[in-house]
């Protein structure tokens, strides 16, 4: 396809006005995020006919984007980006031990880097327009919101309003980050992860306030790696909902390599002093109150379901009482709502896992049973995910403490080893966080865990094994391949049980 004729598509659906009459769809899907956006082009391969409307509102900084949703505009991609920028950091400082000659300053330019990201998003946004029109998916740039079970109003950024008739609706509205009302100064002088990768200055000194969240984590060790001045101040533990010995782990090696830790400390509020910088008043665990000077203040204290104005209710959706998330599994559908002809995908969906291969691959799972008379359900168990810290940590399966919880810790082995990269010896980078331990029954491996480069890349194989139900019999007898940090996995011998000395020494 030539630029010309993807200008000419853009063009076209950017001039796409809104008509006064209520137009008539197979299905009408609310947010334009990865899962929306997957089960609208899905359905309309059934030669349905698909609308799918995004509306992003600014963040409480005024912070816009484009369409494609949380994980291109504010989340794993410009956050996987900004990882990879503060690694290649790293990268260039081990270069000198393996003979290349860097200077001994070097440093970030954060306005080049942060345009970078941006015009990537921004092609992203692009593409993502041209695709549904592609597929002959109505894009439609307004707020939808429920009138009756069967009618969506969309209404535009100049409150101009238009109804959709729908026989189907799927809500993919996603969250968006909390920033604490009640707290002196949060709203007007701190930023949330939707801003900090659109800022266009450095953020300088940078406080990072967390609640067990791995987005903090991710974005404190990016901006260290940057070289950026970073405290995390922990209220409680970090990773609330990951195995603890791994997040100690992550934490351990982010405080060995410059970011400041916190512990068991909580902010009081914030101002702003004549020099434009925020003063942050915290209190630590002794209950003494102390003040800090900061560039910029990242709160990173949990998401919420953006379902508040869709009057979902009013129609007689259930929504759960706190997170205000969409009740599903109705009618032996886990996407279904209280209302037959609802549903819900991704982040709004209740005690669902908040990832984007998640959403896409339940998007699509339900268009096909919409339309392709596919039974096939998602399956919510065994997703594998990442966590992008300095020293990355990949999971697949259960922690070790759900394994106890679930099948008794006499009935669970743990294999594990403390293994140090190839990559680290040269320019003898410490291995101490560099881990791996896998949590089996009698019957199969149930849980896998890993610290270290691309722990994401190598946890990713190994997930399908863990979905096919092997044993640790079956990882042993694996052939590793020799020089890599996967081979440490099937390599391991040493049980927590045993009480050995679980570093590898050699072969």
């Amino acid at each position: 396809m030539s630029k010309f004729t993807v200008f000419v598509k853009a063009m076209i659906i950017l001039f796409c006005e809104f008509s006064d009459k209520t137009d008539r769809y197979d299905l009408v899907v609310i947010g334009g995020g990865s899962g929306g956006l997957a089960c609208s082009k899905e359905a309309a391969q059934f030669n349905k006919r698909v609308a799918v409307l995004d509306f992003v509102q600014p963040s409480t900084q005024g912070t816009k984007w484009g369409l494609g949703g949380t994980c291109v505009n504010v989340g794993c991609i410009p956050k996987k980006l900004m990882h990879q920028a503060a690694l290649l950091g790293q990268a260039v400082r081990d270069a000198r031990s393996y003979g290349w000659s860097v200077p001994q300053d070097i440093s970030m330019d954060w306005q080049v880097m942060s345009e970078a990201v941006q015009n990537y998003v921004k092609s992203m946004n692009f593409g993502h327009r041209v695709q549904l029109q592609d597929k002959k998916v109505e894009y439609i740039n307004a707020f939808g919101s429920m009138v009756d079970p069967n009618t969506v109003k969309a209404t535009d950024a100049q409150g101009k309003e238009r109804l959709l008739h729908a026989d189907n609706v799927v809500i993919a509205v996603g969250g968006r980050p909390i920033i604490p009302e009640q707290m002196p100064g949060a709203l007007e002088h701190c930023i949330s992860s939707d801003d900090i990768f659109w800022l266009k200055k450095a953020p300088g000194k940078t406080y990072v306030n967390i609640s067990g969240l791995n987005i903090a984590l991710e974005c404190g060790g990016f901006l260290t790696g940057m070289g950026y001045n970073t405290t995390v101040m922990v209220r409680s533990i970090c990773l609330r909902y990951f195995d603890q010995q791994m997040s100690k782990l992550v934490t351990d090696y982010m405080e060995n390599n410059g970011t400041r830790f916190l512990w068991r400390h909580k902010p009081v509020k914030f101002e702003k002093d004549r020099e434009g910088k925020i003063v942050v008043t915290y209190s630590d665990e002794n209950g003494n109150t102390l003040t800090e000077r900061f560039d910029t203040v990242l709160m990173a204290t949990g998401r919420k379901a953006l379902t508040k104005n869709l009057n979902l209710e009013d129609i007689g959706v259930k929504l759960d009482r706190e997170s205000h998330k969409v009740l599903g599994d109705h009618g032996g559908d886990q996407e279904r709502s209280s209302v037959h002809n609802i549903y819900s995908i991704g982040d709004v969906l209740q005690g669902r896992p908040e990832l984007t291969p998640v959403a896409i691959k339940a998007g699509k799972l339900l268009a096909h049973r919409l339309f392709g008379n596919s039974t096939h359900q998602m399956d919510y168990d065994i997703v594998p995910t990442t966590v992008f810290t300095p020293l990355e940590y990949g999971v697949v399966g259960v922690s070790e403490e759900a394994a106890i919880n679930k099948y008794g810790e006499e009935n669970v082995e743990v294999y594990h080893a403390f293994y140090r990269p190839l990559e680290f010896s040269i320019p003898n980078r410490d291995a101490s966080q560099c881990y791996i331990k896998a949590i089996c029954t009698e019957d199969e491996v149930v849980g896998l865990h890993i610290t270290g480069n691309n722990a994401g890349e190598i946890i990713q194989g190994f997930t399908t094994a863990v979905r096919c139900g092997a044993s640790w019999e079956d990882f042993s007898k694996t052939v590793g391949i020799h020089p890599t940090t996967a081979e440490e996995i099937v390599k391991m011998q040493i049980t927590k049980r045993s009480g050995l000395d679980p570093r590898v020494t050699g072969c």
